[in-house]
């Protein structure tokens, strides 16, 4: 099981440099676990970059997916990971559901590096 962080979704989504690395995780999407804040990143950064129509498409491909909600233990494993490891709030969510549901991370955020269950792609 993975969890692709927001960075991952994009390069796929946009054909980016790293769209070919990430493609083999998105073979299956029942593989795939995907916190809610990264539905907000990606819909966000599509839509100000595209379109609305783009963003609500990207939408129901993730939404293809498990989509993990924040919930009050979720936050809390959060906020101990980011005081712990110094992460950005959004990847402390990220982080903290990919360990809650016994996944690996699969991202290009450098704030990953080092982590357990993380895997870079750069």
């Amino acid at each position: 099981m993975f969890v692709i962080d927001s960075s991952g979704w994009v390069e796929f989504f946009t054909d980016g440099r790293f769209s070919a690395q990430y493609s083999k995780y998105f073979k299956d999407t029942t593989k795939i676990i995907t916190p809610s804040i990264v539905l907000y990143e990606v819909y966000k950064k599509v839509k100000k970059e595209w379109t609305e129509e783009d963003a609500l498409l990207t939408v129901s491909l993730m939404n293809k997916t498990t989509i993990i909600s924040l919930n009050e233990s979720l936050a809390l494993l959060a906020a101990d990971l980011s005081l712990k490891y110094a992460l950005p709030m959004a990847d402390a969510i990220v982080y903290a559901t990919a360990l809650e549901n016994n996944c690996i991370v699969i991202t290009s955020d450098a704030h990953f590096k080092g982590l357990d269950k993380v895997v870079l792609v750069l």
